[in-house]
């Protein structure tokens, strides 16, 4: 298990950070900081790139539509950042490469994060993203995908067993799934993501301790994994996220989904995101646009 170069001196950058876990530590600040970075980063042409705003909750669920030329299908995005971080802003960039790779349109949540909106205000709004594609016009009737890292797998997720048959497909890449912290790789691949963190992560997301029971919010407790369409889920070697992963992968395959699990060697947690500092982000990212086109294509 060794770490690839890139992903050491991922590492060694992250290892110098503020933890989310000192006291004090500035989550407005850092929200601030992720967007002035994702600024800097070049951002590919898609045809027609547009905000709506989803009727929900409260003022409703903003989003961003991209809509590449000729579009035939669908995928609703729910990005990472341990429910807390990052946003439509942030997720730009890689946004725009699911759209030209996949050739599909691509609804990208601005869901509620915490601490300011705690669960279950986010899968909330991701279950109104999907359940408000399908009253579009020039969307509905396409095949339809939902897509999410880290905290958005998770949130795509618990959308796809709220919505049973809703969708064609799910791309889980490196899902938070495990309040629990119940798997090996949290003590022997947490490279770059300490368990403190990952715990700090599920202590903002929850109301109340009883939230961590909730299938909502762990969705490997939930009894209708069954009920799932195609999957794929992709795992990082040296992640503590790997192991729940993984082992959903085995849970779907035995309740007779068709699930299809790979494992990026000498990756880290959160490089798919990042495909101008690993190499492997953007075989990633054709990887999952490859194989909703063929579930597409059934």
């Amino acid at each position: 298990m060794a770490l690839y170069p890139e992903a050491r001196k991922a590492v060694e950058n992250h290892l110098s950070e503020p933890s989310v876990t000192d006291p004090g530590y500035d989550i407005e600040a850092a929200r601030a900081a992720d967007r002035a970075a994702a600024a800097g980063v070049p951002r590919e042409e898609v045809a027609e790139v547009r905000d709506v705003l989803i009727p929900g909750k409260d003022a409703g669920v903003p989003a961003r539509l991209y809509l590449p030329e000729g579009y035939d299908g669908v995928v609703v995005h729910a990005h990472g950042g341990g429910f807390v971080f990052n946003d439509v802003e942030v997720h730009d960039a890689a946004v725009r490469r699911l759209a030209d790779r996949s050739g599909m349109a691509v609804l990208s949540v601005d869901y509620r994060r915490p601490p300011e909106h705690r669960f279950p205000a986010a899968p909330d709004d991701v279950t109104a993203a999907l359940d408000w594609v399908a009253t579009q016009e020039e969307l509905s009737g396409l095949p339809t995908f939902a897509h999410g890292d880290s905290a958005g797998g998770n949130l795509v997720l618990v959308a796809a067993l709220r919505r049973p048959g809703a969708l064609a497909g799910l791309v889980l890449i490196y899902p938070f799934l495990d309040p629990a912290a119940s798997f090996d790789s949290y003590r022997t691949a947490a490279d770059g993501f300490d368990p403190a963190e990952a715990a700090w992560y599920w202590q903002q997301y929850a109301a109340r301790p009883a939230d961590l029971a909730d299938p909502d919010l762990a969705p490997l407790l939930s009894p209708h994994l069954g009920t799932l369409p195609p999957t794929l889920v992709v795992t990082a070697e040296h992640d503590p996220l790997r192991d729940e992963g993984e082992h959903l992968a085995v849970l779907l395959a035995e309740a007779g989904v068709e699930v299809v699990a790979t494992r990026a060697l000498g990756q880290v947690h959160g490089f798919w995101r990042h495909d101008r500092v690993f190499p492997a982000a953007e075989p990633l990212m054709r990887q999952a646009a490859g194989w909703m086109r063929m579930v597409a294509g059934r």
